[in-house]
């Protein structure tokens, strides 16, 4: 099969793309997709994703985990999957799309794609360590410094440990940074540390919050810069939480698979 692919990155986080709308990929197993995903054997991404329709939104968003399996939300994914449908023809002053984990809405401003994430209504607090899901599963670990942590040794345990080995979970490692706090993160799906990661990072910053009312955070990820905003009504309830950062499209191409 040709296949005509897109490639997009959101501060490093990047992704294969495939315009969908026809069905025309609907083919494609995970093989495929974790060859597509492959840096050394294929276009090289973090995760492949798929642009449908749907009725009575944009689009669809169809996301794929580089190992080839359908994936939960990602975050930087949606924000990447909104520039691409931009590029190719979908124009919205305010985007809504649907995503494995529900609706989203999302608008460009200033260069930057603001997305809408689900509102969280639990989280699980440990000695150092929150749990909670921002459309994906995240273990939020605050340290001293992240800079010189085994940010993939310390993951894999953690995500493969008793716990959470059946299911999976994304390991987040925080501390403070001059422009608000620092994360690092260690992706289920990819099996290894990213450049940032879009759930990771909403997850740190709700972890991070203590103070309840509307609160907007920078956040410096091993690719760039993102920010999230969001309203904390309680320890355990956050609404109108938003991801914002670039996405940016790198090249186009056609591979045959």
């Amino acid at each position: 099969m040709k296949i005509e692919f897109y490639k997009y990155q959101g501060t490093g986080n990047d992704f294969v793309v495939l315009d969908n709308r026809n069905g025309q990929y609907n083919g494609l197993d995970a093989a495929q997709i974790e060859k597509l995903c492959n840096r050394k054997f294929g276009i090289g991404s973090d995760g492949l994703m798929l642009l449908e329709l749907e009725d009575g939104y944009d689009f669809k968003m169809v996301y794929y985990n580089a190992d080839g399996k359908l994936g939960s939300m990602c975050g930087n994914g949606g924000r990447c999957l909104v520039r691409f449908a931009h590029d190719r023809g979908i124009h919205s002053a305010h985007y809504r799309f649907i995503a494995t984990d529900g609706e989203h809405e999302a608008y460009i401003k200033d260069g930057r794609i603001h997305l809408k994430m689900q509102d969280v209504h639990a989280v699980e607090s440990r000695d150092r360590v929150k749990i909670l899901n921002t459309g994906s599963p995240h273990y939020v670990s605050f340290v001293e410094n992240v800079e010189g942590l085994d940010v993939l040794g310390e993951g894999r345990n953690i995500r493969y440990g008793a716990e959470f080995q059946a299911k999976g979970i994304n390991v987040n490692f925080v501390c403070p940074h001059e422009i608000g706090i620092r994360v690092r993160t260690y992706e289920r799906g990819v099996e290894n540390e990213t450049l940032s990661c879009g759930t990771g990072v909403t997850a740190a910053a709700i972890a991070h919050s203590s103070v309840d009312g509307r609160q907007e955070l920078a956040i410096k990820v091993e690719g760039g810069s993102l920010a999230v905003s969001f309203n904390r009504i309680n320890e355990q309830q956050y609404e109108d939480i938003w991801l914002i950062g670039p996405a940016e499209f790198v090249f186009k191409g056609e591979i045959n698979c």
